[in-house]
């Protein structure tokens, strides 16, 4: 009989100590019935925890992509600010020529 263990309940080779739960229940070969498992709150509690674990990396992975989205739109953000703050300068250095050149003009 080979029955797989698992984190939870690792097999034994001693039939005294063997979870119940874990034992074929008919005397049919392996594989040809289902075996007879009673899930209880602990078990069920234990897989959503191991699914948990499982998709941690997942999680952290989309949360460090969040992090580097922000991270580029922040730059973006300040880049475009920074370009438009030259672009007024510029604009203001041209109106105080033209005006300049229009005073100049004017007293001639």
């Amino acid at each position: 009989m080979s029955i797989a263990g698992t984190i939870d309940r690792p097999t034994t080779h001693d039939p005294k100590k063997q979870d119940p739960t874990m034992q074929r229940t008919s005397p049919e070969p392996f594989g040809s019935s289902a075996p007879v498992r009673h899930t209880s709150g602990a078990t069920e509690s234990r897989q959503n925890r191991n699914l948990e674990m499982q998709l941690i990396p997942e999680a952290l992975a989309r949360a460090h992509m969040n992090d580097r989205l922000r991270e580029a739109e922040s730059q973006r953000r300040a880049v475009h600010l920074l370009a438009a703050r030259r672009m007024q300068r510029r604009a203001e250095r041209a109106s105080r020529r033209a005006r300049r050149a229009l005073a100049m003009a004017v007293m001639q």
